[in-house]
C-alpha cells in the first residue's frame, strides 16, 4: 500500500474513517478482500506471493495497515515479508503497544516500512527507519512512502479532502472517499519530493491514483468504525488501472473479556 489518510476520534459519528490505496506491480498475484479461510475473524485482501496483507480488520476491532518506505538504497526484501506484520498483528492477542515494541526489537528483519496497528480506540504508528513508536491522538493523518504526515502533495491533498468531507457530513459517503482516492492528476515538479527516482517517475508516483504500463493502484479500501462499534469495510479492485469489482463487509465488533 502506498497512500492512506484517516481521521481518528475527531468526528461526532465515527471513531475511525480510513481510505487507502495499494500500489503494486500488476503481475503480483493478489486475492481480493474476504474473510480468510485460515483466519476467519480477519477481513483483508491477500498477497498470494508471501501471503501477508497491507490492510486488514478483525472481528475484535483490531486494525493494521502498512506502507513501504521509499529508499532505493535499502534491500528490496527483508528476512521476513513486510505484509506479515499486518497479518501477525491481526491474528495475535498481543496489545498494540507491546506488539510495536516487539516489532521494534525485530526491526532489522524487514526492509523499510511504516505500520499502523491497534484499534479505533488505541492506534499506534511505527517506522523501522524512524524507530519511534507513536500513540496517535485525535486528528487527521496521512501516510505514503515516507514518515507519517510527511507533506508530500498527495498526502496533503487527501488529508484536506477527507477533512472537508467529514466536516460537512455526519454520515460518510463511501463513494466520495473512493472518488478522492481515484484522482489521477499529477502535481507540479517543483512541489515533489526528491526520493532518488528521477523526475519522470517522481511525477508518475505523485498522483493519488497511479496507472502505468506495469505498476499502479491495485485497490482502494474505505473503512469506517462508528461509535457503536459498527464496521464498514469496502474494497474496490482494479485491473491495469480500470475498475474490476467491489467487495463490501459489515459487522459489529465482538467484545472480548479485555474490552
Amino acid at each position: 500500500m502506498c497512500l492512506l489518510s484517516f481521521q481518528l476520534n475527531d468526528h461526532p459519528t465515527y471513531k475511525l474513517v480510513l481510505m487507502a490505496n495499494r500500489d503494486e506491480e500488476y503481475k503480483r498475484p493478489t486475492a481480493p478482500a474476504a474473510f480468510w479461510s485460515d483466519a476467519p475473524n480477519i477481513v483483508a485482501g491477500r498477497d498470494l506471493e508471501q501471503f501477508g496483507t497491507w490492510l486488514g480488520v478483525n472481528k475484535q476491532g483490531k486494525i493494521a495497515a502498512l506502507t513501504n518506505y521509499r529508499d532505493f538504497t535499502l534491500p528490496l526484501t527483508g528476512e521476513i515479508s513486510r505484509g506479515h506484520i499486518v497479518s501477525s498483528f491481526l491474528q495475535s492477542d498481543t496489545d498494540p503497544q507491546m506488539f510495536m515494541e516487539e516489532l521494534h526489537a525485530n526491526k532489522e528483519r524487514y526492509t523499510g516500512f511504516n505500520v499502523l496497528a491497534g484499534s479505533a480506540d488505541e492506534l499506534y504508528y511505527y517506522s523501522n527507519i524512524e524507530q519511534s513508536i507513536q500513540s496517535l491522538s485525535p486528528g487527521t493523518y496521512g501516510l505514503s512512502n515516507a514518515f507519517l504526515d510527511t507533506p508530500w502533495p498527495k498526502v496533503k491533498k487527501t488529508k484536506a479532502l477527507l477533512q472537508e468531507h467529514l466536516k460537512q457530513h455526519n454520515v460518510v459517503d463511501p463513494d466520495t472517499l473512493f472518488a478522492i482516492m481515484q484522482r489521477a492528476e499529477t502535481f507540479p515538479t517543483e512541489q515533489l519530493p526528491d526520493t532518488g527516482v528521477g523526475n519522470e517517475l517522481e511525477s508518475l508516483l505523485s498522483s493519488i491514483f497511479i496507472a502505468s504500463t506495469d505498476y499502479g493502484t491495485r485497490c482502494t479500501t474505505v473503512v469506517t468504525i462508528d461509535k457503536n462499534d459498527e464496521v464498514y469495510f469496502e474494497e474496490r479492485t482494479y485491473t491495469n488501472g480500470s475498475f474490476s469489482h467491489a467487495n463490501t463487509f459489515t459487522f459489529t465488533i465482538e467484545k472480548t473479556s479485555h474490552s
